[in-house]
């Protein structure tokens, strides 16, 4: 049986993780990154201002995490977008079309009761680690 190598992914840059769980996972050429919310990774706590600060906060943190992996937002295929309220839905889009400007990827989104220290929007991630070639 062949061997499946896995590397957990932690930056100081992006928020430490407040649970039993990781920043991001790499198996093989896969990246799962942990739900991000609007935290200031200095202070752990959220941004303050409401939606969009912490939609832009909780992308450029994932965007360190990325990093971290040798990747960039060109490399997420998939992400997974946690409201607290649905009505934030044409907002979040406004912030998130700033870090996904080309080749967006495959996404869902839900309104949820609850969010993690009462956060307004979380965002998961999946990616693949690699040179990325377009198909015509």
């Amino acid at each position: 049986m062949a061997s499946i190598i896995r590397r957990i992914i932690n930056t100081s840059l992006a928020p430490k993780a407040i649970g039993p769980y990781s920043q991001a996972v790499q198996v093989d050429n896969t990246l799962y990154i942990s739900g991000q919310i609007g935290f200031d990774p200095a202070t752990m706590k959220l941004v303050e201002g409401g939606t969009v600060p912490q939609t832009k906060q909780l992308l450029q943190n994932m965007g360190k995490i990325l990093e971290a992996a040798g990747a960039t937002y060109n490399n997420v295929v998939k992400t997974t977008v946690l409201l607290a309220d649905m009505n934030d839905y044409p907002t979040v889009n406004e912030v998130y079309k700033e870090f996904f400007t080309t080749n967006c990827p495959a996404r869902a989104a839900y309104q949820v009761a609850c969010l993690p220290a009462g956060a307004k929007v979380e965002i998961e991630a999946i990616a693949v680690i690699g040179n990325i070639v377009e198909s015509q």
